[in-house]
């Protein structure tokens, strides 16, 4: 059976009611695998052996529904019965519930039966999933969904990296005393989650964590995982310092197990990810909502050569794999991201990251931890490849279709190609010409109008203290006035040579914000092709004595690849420097040119690129290399500064390596600067 294809006992007389029910509904889309049974006395074994999600069964001469009924409830209680009759009116309908079922369809109607098979296929799996969620929570046995019943917080106390007290609530749910305390308590949390844990109770007891959640994976003496979201805080125990990890009891929401136990029905068994039925729906409600910044892309993910995974191991283990996998995918994804089962062994993603370099950073990182990750296959390991294809979704109302569309054909490029690669496709939607000519316009125009508006981002520091340092970003406002993202148009810009021009405005925005506000720093961004203009300094040299903007408390940022690829910048940072300005390179980090441009560059700061330190948290190859960077900008006396920090968990790890500064939505998203009216910008 495929991924959605769900088994139907069929009991009736005759062979050809399975042939014409088979042919309805397969016009109607419903992927049912239909197994027939002739004799009533045949159906207990059918049950046991199939264990069908719907019994349909064909109201014959003499046959009696009320014993069909005693026989599902023996083998398969939650398995839905609904009756196959001549005619579906109301009294047969009301005599079929009388006797057990929960309707009754008929050929006459095919549209009605169809629609009533899936509803009660639906109705059927949230009823399964609400009695496993009940019983699990009686019993303990369903870690992630006890917590919403257990009645008290689960404590442990750790002293110098060791367990020296737990309470009865975590000795519960994870064995006995002697189990817990006295071990280290990195052997109690799997492997991926160490290294965050350990930057946040080193932060802790350094006063420096202010009750963020961090997510963890506490194994269980039974060997399964945990998911839990830990709280820290300092305490005391037996008069010594420690830290207090809890795991909170959650009330019960009946509104949010509602909507988990409507998720389970949503999921594919195997992968816990939406069914393609579902997830379509569900990019095209997530596409409806303005994305919150950066770029949203597709990606369409396929496991390579899987048929020859399926041969070595077999169906059932494949299948295991399948969720091995699934979870690598889960792993990489934020929690607003969208992610769903395609079909077969295709996977399919909605991405929302900072710009284009973040997703292909995100589709190099998934392509190399899936070739170096064994997975389980019962008793055997086996390793995959994958190959991504990636189609950045345009803005407007784009065609959910034509972006699938653009990143399937990346994908099977990347296939005919041999696989186990990323392809990026070239955005969906119109050609370059056209597309090019109407951002020009609409550049012009709002440099001309002044419709460009700055957006500052705060720069938080982990060693305490608010050093008043912001990201600058910029906005612009279309002529009917909504806002519009820098990924739309900037690239447009730098193709038709605009760069100079919105440089000069936001630099003139930004001195004039500095000289009203007197912020510790503004880090304000060039492009190379102001490195590349002599003039620029000139300008820059009238505008601060028309501005009296303090240079000191602003940052000229330009990224590695184009302090690398031009020789001016040298000079350039060296210039900004004597006049008192501070230099920093941003998207820091690449392993080729990263120490180089340490050496080369006079620099005040280093934003370490969040391409990297998306995937910081669960990668130690990443963790060591940026522990490298960071402690060699330190000698140097260079100042580090991650960028695009999400989640508590990569803070936690930064601070582990070092690093002194931290920006990103989990710090603070953008806020809009608001400047004195009489403020002018230069063209």
């Amino acid at each position: 059976m495929t991924e959605n294809t769900f088994a139907v006992v069929v009991r009736c007389a005759a062979r050809s009611v399975v042939d014409t029910l088979n042919d309805i509904l397969g016009r109607s889309g419903l992927p049912a695998q239909c197994t027939w049974v002739a004799a009533q006395e045949a159906l207990h074994d059918a049950l046991s052996r199939i264990k069908p999600e719907l019994v349909l069964d064909a109201a014959d001469p003499g046959h009696d529904l009320a014993t069909v009924a005693a026989l599902r409830d023996q083998v398969s209680p939650w398995v839905p019965i609904v009756v196959l009759a001549n005619a579906a009116d109301e009294a047969t309908i009301a005599a079929a519930m009388r006797a057990g079922a929960r309707d009754a369809v008929s050929f006459a109607s095919p549209e009605r039966l169809a629609a009533v098979l899936l509803r009660e296929l639906r109705a059927a799996r949230l009823e399964r999933a609400l009695h496993a969620t009940v019983q699990s929570a009686h019993v303990a046995q369903e870690p992630s969904l006890a917590l919403n019943h257990r009645p008290a917080d689960a404590i442990i106390h750790v002293q110098e990296g060791i367990v020296v007290d737990a309470n009865p609530a975590w000795l519960e749910l994870f064995g006995p005393g002697s189990a817990v305390i006295g071990q280290p308590v990195m052997d109690l949390f799997e492997e991926t989650s160490r290294p965050a844990l350990k930057g946040a109770l080193s932060a802790c007891l350094q006063g420096r964590w202010s009750g963020h959640g961090l997510k963890a994976g506490a194994l269980r003496p039974d060997g399964g995982v945990l998911s839990a979201e830990l709280t820290l805080a300092p305490a005391q125990h037996e008069g010594q310092p420690c830290v207090r990890l809890t795991l909170p009891a959650r009330p019960r929401d009946e509104r949010k197990l509602v909507q988990e136990l409507q998720q389970v029905v949503q999921c594919d068994q195997t992968t816990g990810l939406l069914h393609r039925r579902d997830l379509l729906p569900a990019l095209a409600q997530r596409l409806k909502v303005p994305s919150p910044g950066g770029l949203r892309a597709l990606a369409l993910i396929r496991l390579d050569r899987f048929a020859e995974v399926e041969r070595s191991v077999g169906a059932t283990a494949s299948e295991q794999v399948l969720g091995e996998f699934a979870g690598l995918l889960r792993a990489t994804l934020n929690p607003t991201e969208v992610a769903g089962r395609f079909g077969g062994v295709r996977f399919l993603a909605l991405l929302e990251r900072g710009n284009e370099r973040d997703v292909q950073a995100w589709a190099a990182q998934l392509v190399q931890e899936t070739a170096r990750h064994p997975l389980r296959a019962e008793k055997k390991t086996v390793t995959l490849t994958c190959t991504i294809g990636v189609a950045s979704v345009p803005s407007g109302t784009p065609s959910l279709d034509a972006v699938i569309a653009a990143a399937a054909e990346a994908s099977a490029q990347g296939t005919r190609r041999g696989g186990n690669q990323a392809i990026a496709a070239g955005a969906a939607g119109a050609a370059a010409t056209p597309y090019d000519a109407a951002w020009v316009k609409q550049i012009k125009s709002a440099l001309l109008e002044n419709r460009f508006r700055l957006a500052t981002q705060p720069v938080a520091s982990l060693r305490g203290g608010d050093a008043r340092m912001f990201d600058v970003l910029l906005r612009m406002v279309d002529s009917r006035g909504k806002e519009v993202l820098p990924g739309e148009f900037l690239p447009a810009a730098e193709r038709n040579d605009l760069l100079k021009n919105i440089d000069r405005w936001v630099v003139g925005a930004a001195l004039s914000f500095a000289a009203q506000r007197r912020p510790g720093c503004l880090f304000v961004r060039l492009s190379k092709d102001t490195v590349r203009d002599a003039s620029f300094v000139a300008w820059l040299d009238g505008h601060i004595r028309s501005t009296r903007a303090d240079p000191s408390s602003v940052c000229f940022q330009i990224p590695e690849a184009i302090a690398v690829a031009n020789p001016q910048a040298r000079v350039l940072a060296e210039k900004l420097r004597q006049w008192g300005f501070r230099f920093a390179i941003e998207s820091f980090g690449s392993p080729t040119n990263a120490f180089a441009v340490l050496e080369s560059m006079p620099l005040d700061y280093v934003k370490i690129d969040g391409a990297l330190v998306q995937s910081l948290a669960r990668n130690n190859d990443l963790q060591h290399h940026v522990r490298a960077l960071t402690e060699e900008a330190t000698k140097r006396g260079i100042k580090t500064i991650a960028e695009r920090v999400e989640d508590a968990n990569t803070m936690a790890v930064l601070w582990q390596l070092g690093v002194e500064f931290i920006q990103g939505y989990f710090v603070n998203a953008p806020e809009d600067v608001v400047l004195q009216a009489n403020q002018t910008h230069p063209r």
